[in-house]
């Protein structure tokens, strides 16, 4: 396993994390119901890309 020989500077670390960042989802709007949902996932309503996959109760 490797050990590390010498202590790097706060910057050499900071550097090294600045991709270590939350992002945002990509919701994209429901066409038929106007509810935002995940892209490429089906809708809470049972739509995927315009067609009516799931029949929903409620």
């Amino acid at each position: 396993m490797a050990v590390q020989q010498r202590r790097n500077s706060k910057t050499r670390k900071r550097k090294r994390r600045t991709h270590y960042k939350l992002q945002k989802p990509a919701l994209t709007k429901c066409p038929a119901c106007g509810e935002y949902k995940l892209s490429h996932k089906m809708c809470e309503c049972g739509q995927y890309k315009g067609e009516q996959i799931v029949e929903v109760e409620g």
